[in-house]
Order: structure tokens, then sequence, then C-alpha cells
């Protein structure tokens, strides 16, 4: 099965997206509305949600678009050659116009204002440090697995990964420009105040470019796109470079 057109990709990041931030905003209020006064439980039942919303997310839409959901993946993704600098043009509008969505349709399942401005100011300098280290986590987790042929164990890393960083960053691991503007829809558990918004994407981008050199530093040389499996579609990465594993040994 050869690379879905981009209008197919595009409308799966869309979808993606969307389904995401309903799902991280949708747990984030109903997580406040059963457990209240609980912070550690609210946040509990939000990572859960996030997580196992994630893993059916990607497991459903890798197979179109690669199931990205995220600017900084889509650039790396790119960077290695997996998809083109054109097409991440084209799929960063998605994936924010997809959360953007995904947040008015979270307030809506829930009786709130379709859309709702966040006043949760999140921008200080140890939720900012948290996350870099929750975006470097997350490239490296996806692209270590796709540098070792190990695409499909990515669903359920991430989804682990994504859940586990709730807990151990600060910042509660937003790890995402796209979502991170979409959670500005709402004025929620879950969302984040304009003015936080350009120091998160900023911290973001930082994160994604060191989770890029620790990949090249641990696997210097991508694999053949074309022993990857088709089910990931443009997560894979261009037949002209090679593995170690495909090099002939000096010894």
């Amino acid at each position: 099965m050869g690379v879905p057109p981009l209008h197919r990709r595009l409308l799966a990041e869309f979808i993606g997206s969307a389904s995401l931030a309903a799902v991280v905003i949708g747990s984030g209020i109903a997580a406040q509305q059963l457990s209240p006064n609980d912070v550690g439980l609210e946040l509990l039942e939000n990572a859960a949600a996030t997580g196992a919303g994630l893993y059916v997310l990607i497991v459903m839409l890798g197979p179109v678009s690669g199931a990205h959901f995220n600017p900084v993946v889509s650039g790396v993704a790119a960077w290695f050659g997996g998809i083109s600098w054109r097409d991440v043009l084209a799929y960063v509008p998605a994936q924010v116009l997809g959360c953007v969505t995904g947040a008015i349709l979270a307030n809506g399942m829930f009786a709130k204002a379709a859309v709702s401005i966040s006043q949760h100011h999140r921008a200080n300098p140890a939720h900012l440090l948290a996350e870099v280290v929750a975006t470097a986590g997350l490239v490296l987790v996806i692209f270590t697995l796709v540098q070792t042929r190990r695409t499909a164990l990515v669903a359920a890393a991430v989804g682990a990964y994504i859940a586990a960083a709730y807990f151990f960053t600060s910042s509660t691991s937003f790890a995402n420009p796209a979502i991170t503007i979409g959670r500005m829809f709402s004025n929620t558990f879950a969302g984040i105040a304009p003015a936080s918004v350009p120091a998160f994407i900023a911290a973001q981008i930082v994160g994604g470019v060191l989770g890029l050199l620790g990949v090249r530093l641990l696997y210097p040389i991508p694999p053949i796109a074309e022993e990857l499996p088709d089910e990931h579609g443009p997560l894979r990465l261009p037949a002209e470079r090679r593995s170690l594993a495909d090099e002939p040994s000096a010894v």
C-alpha cells in the first residue's frame, strides 16, 4: 500500500487532532465533575483517558497520515525525510484547526460556552523546562522506535508515555503546539491562558530539536523505508538511507 493522497492525510490529521483535543479537554471537565476538590484524582482520570485515547487514535489513523497530530512530530518526521516540508506546511493548519474544533466540541458536550478563553496561566520557568523535557521525550519515544523498525509499538508507547508525563512533569505534558493552541479555547481544568501559549510553544520547539538530536546520537543512520510496514504511512523514512544493520561489517 502506497502513501495515501494528501487530502486524505489532512482529513486524518484534522479528525485525529480534533478527537485528541476532545479527549484531553472533555476528560478534564469530566474529572472535575466526578472528583471535585481532589486534584490528584482529577489528573489521574485525565491522564488515563488521554493515554488510552492516543493509543486508539494512532492505531486508527496511523495507516492514513502517520497519526502525527502534532507540528513538532511532523517537523521531525520531515527532517528525517518521512514526509516533505511542503506536506508539513499542510499538516500544521489541519492539526491546529482540529485541536480548536475539538476544544469547542468538548465544551459543547459538557454544556459549556462553545468558546471560553482560558484564564489558567501556566508559563513559569519550571513549567517551561517541563515542556522541553516532555517534548524531547515524546520525540525520542516515537523516533527511536521508528529507527529500530518497531513502529508497531508506537501507539502503545506514546499513550503510555503521555499518561506518565502528566505526573512526572509539572506542566502536565502538553508537548504539542497544536493542542496548546486548542486548549486556549476552554476555560476548564485542561485550559491554558493565551499569554502562556507562546512560551509553551517555544519550549516545545526546543524540546523537539533536543529530541531529534538525541535520536541522531543514538541511531545516526535511518532505516530503509520500504522495510518498515506500510500501515505506518508517512512516518516511514526514505529508502535511500541505510541502517547500521544493513552496512557490511568491518569485522
